[in-house]
């Protein structure tokens, strides 16, 4: 999610605007992105030992796709796995720190696969990780709907500057960044298209694109 001059770190804007701005730089394409989720879906399942006790939990709003392809690719290396219990979406609108600050947030969906969160292994999806303010919203938000065994982290992207003790389990790619540049991650079944950009525009959580959150 993106977010600029005048925009607390964790805002969102609704509409992409990330790949025009005048500066912007691709650090990761559409092969890149998929070659990143893939290795991630191998390293969850051997992590977990086959993933029979993953649930994948897509963050709002670009977690939710990275969520549906981790999924995916779970079950091509596992097709014994069920692809109805494998993933949802947690939405964590009223756990965040900043909702004060800003305009008023439509409520999102929370939607629990088949079976629940109770006793299994809940990996939280999210396109970009940065504060660690959104993921610290999400672990509250999951108190509220069940209680899993254990709570990993997936991220596609990792920009630095966490003000929460909270790190990734996988990444798709570290990329050191200042606060005075935007990190977008763009995603084929909402934007049109799949990137990671880079650019001038100050803290941002790239929706569009990506998540500084």
């Amino acid at each position: 999610m993106t977010s600029g001059p005048g925009l607390p770190p964790d805002s969102t804007p609704d509409t992409p605007s990330a790949s025009a701005d005048a500066g912007t730089t691709e650090v990761l394409g559409a092969t890149e992105i998929s070659r990143a989720l893939t290795r991630i879906a191998h390293e969850i399942l051997e992590r977990n030992k086959g993933g029979a006790d993953v649930v994948l939990l897509g963050v709002p709003t670009r977690g939710v796709p990275l969520a549906r392809r981790l999924a995916s690719r779970l079950v091509a290396v596992e097709p014994g796995l069920d692809v109805g219990a494998l993933v949802g979406t947690l939405d964590v609108t009223m756990h965040r720190d900043d909702l004060h600050r800003q305009p008023p947030r439509a409520i999102g969906r929370t939607e629990l696969p088949e079976g629940g969160i109770d006793d299994r292994v809940v990996v939280l999806v999210d396109d970009v990780l940065f504060s660690g303010r959104t993921i610290r919203a999400a672990l509250d938000a999951i108190s509220d709907v069940g209680r899993p065994r254990a709570v990993q982290l997936a991220a596609l992207v990792d920009r630095g500057h966490r003000e929460l003790p909270i790190r990734p389990d996988f990444v798709g790619k570290n990329l050191p960044t200042s606060l005075s540049e935007r990190v977008s991650v763009l995603v084929e079944e909402i934007d049109g298209c799949d990137a990671v950009l880079i650019g001038p525009g100050g803290p941002g959580r790239g929706e569009p694109g990506g998540g500084a959150r």
